[in-house]
This record gives structure tokens, C-alpha cells and sequence, in this order.
């Protein structure tokens, strides 16, 4: 399955003043698709720490890589340019970025939110973009996303801000989420188990994931106390749908099996 990794960038992030949502949220698109996000970091404003995570990425085969925040027109908005230098794709502007900027800053103009429209420095920086890149829409705010590609890998510079994160997601990313994650698709299961001691449950769950390898299986405590409950999750991404489904039912039913002979209850089993 294609594999991402996740930079969120944002001294605001290290700090403790924003909790980053994105990743969070992106994580869950991935796997939505049909990918595995191998990995996912936090790292300041400053180009050397963006540079390094992007090399290793690549050296680590990843097929996506997702940068979130560091697109405005302040100078501390770094995030293109350390693309640029981690790719060899020097910064330059380009004009049908200019034009997504001049048509945002002219319709808060048109709505009165802004006073003047013009183009200055700060804004025309926002439309300098790493050669070869692609800009996406920002149906949300002012700044592009970025598309690029990188070898095998494929780079998208997204907004920090949430709203304009996800409107680029999906309204300018779909045809190429598409394509690059094609037919795959994930699917999950959780059933809660009654068990007030995860020493007893976790035998029954490591024999059932050596029976079926290719299910990833994960429990967490529900409630605490002497009514303690566990959900397991069961999970699997792949290209066949019906095999997918297929999968999963016999493996949970390996484990409801499983469960109700070691004594355990299953209070529940849903798709998630």
C-alpha cells in the first residue's frame, strides 16, 4: 500500500500554544484511502529541521509526503523554501498562483473585508513556488497549496490552518489522491470484550493475529474498574473490497471464538 509521512511544521506546534488537529486528520484520510502513514513529526520554523525531514523521507521510500503550515506572507512562512532547497527546485513565481492570490485578495476586497487588493511583497510571496510545482486552490484562504513531484515521492504543502487545509484536501486533491492511491481501500472492525484483566485477553489476541498475519489487531481499555472493557480493533487496507470483508469476518470470528472460550464476553461488534 502507498505509504505518507506527515510533517506538521510550526513553532506555535512546540510550544504548546496549537494543538495540532491536522495531523491527526490526516492520518485519518490516509488510511482512509488505503495508505499507511509510516510517520508523522513536528518541527520548527526553520529550514534545516523541514530539509532534514523531507531527505528523510525520501530516503525512507515514502510515496506522499505531507507538509502542513509555513504558506503565509510573513517571514517566518519557510516551508516553500525548504522545499526547495531539500529538492533542488528553486523558488520562483508563478503566475497562476499570483492569480489565485490577486482573485482572494480582490474578493475581500469586493466583500469589504480588505481596504486595498494590491499585490504587495508580502502577498506575492505566496505565489513563489518550488519549479515544476503545481498550485492548488484555496477555497478557504489566500495562501495555494503546493503539489510537487519528487522522484517516487509527491509532495503537498498544505495551509496550518484547518479550515484551509481540509478545503484544499477536498476540493483540489481528489484526481490526485486518486491516482495515486487508486483502488485501495481500508476497512475496520471493533468488537468490545469484557475483561477486567488485559493479561488474560492479550494470549487470545496474539494467537489470532499469528492465524491471520495479515490483519492489524489492537486492543485499548474501554472503562475502568470491575466492569473493565477492551476494543479491539481490527483493521486491513487493500485493493479488493470482498477480500477485505472476506478477511475480516473470519477473523473476528476466529476472535469471538477465541474470547468466549477463554471465558470472555463480547459485549458488541461493529464496523467503525
Amino acid at each position: 500500500m502507498p505509504t505518507c509521512e506527515i510533517i506538521a511544521i510550526g513553532n506555535e506546534l512546540l510550544q504548546g500554544d496549537v494543538l495540532d488537529s491536522n495531523t491527526h486528520w490526516l492520518i485519518q484520510q490516509v488510511t482512509g484511502l488505503g495508505g499507511q502513514v509510516t510517520r508523522a513529526v513536528m518541527v520548527r520554523d526553520e529550514p534545516e529541521a523541514i530539509v532534514r525531514e523531507l531527505q528523510g523521507a525520501r530516503e525512507r521510500g515514502a510515496d506522499l509526503i505531507l507538509l502542513g503550515g509555513g504558506l503565509g506572507p510573513t517571514d517566518d512562512d519557510l516551508t516553500l523554501g525548504a522545499v526547495a532547497q531539500a529538492t533542488g527546485c528553486p523558488l520562483q513565481l508563478d503566475a497562476h498562483a499570483l492569480e489565485m492570490v490577486r482573485q482572494t485578495y480582490q474578493d475581500l476586497a469586493d466583500r469589504g473585508l480588505l481596504h486595498d487588493a494590491a499585490i504587495t511583497p508580502a502577498r506575492e510571496k505566496m505565489a513563489h513556488l518550488p519549479r515544476g510545482a503545481t498550485p492548488l486552490d484555496n477555497p478557504a484562504g489566500a495562501a495555494p497549496g503546493v503539489l510537487l513531484p519528487w522522484g517516487q515521492a509527491t509532495i503537498i504543502c498544505l495551509p496550518g490552518v484547518p479550515g484551509e487545509m481540509k478545503g484544499i484536501w477536498e476540493t483540489s486533491l481528489p484526481p490526485v489522491l486518486g491516482a495515486l492511491f487508486g483502488e485501495s481501500t481500508f476497512r475496520e472492525i471493533v468488537v468490545t470484550a469484557a475483561c477486567g484483566d488485559e493479561s488474560v485477553l492479550a494470549p487470545v489476541l496474539t494467537a489470532v493475529t499469528a492465524r491471520h498475519p495479515e490483519i492489524y489487531i489492537k486492543s485499548r481499555a474501554k472503562r475502568l474498574g470491575i466492569d473493565m472493557a477492551f476494543r479491539i480493533t481490527l483493521s486491513l487496507s487493500g485493493g479488493d473490497p470482498a477480500a477485505i470483508e472476506e478477511a475480516l469476518r473470519l477473523a473476528v470470528e476466529d476472535l469471538t471464538g477465541a474470547l468466549a472460550k477463554t471465558g470472555i464476553d463480547v459485549l458488541s461488534v461493529e464496523k467503525a
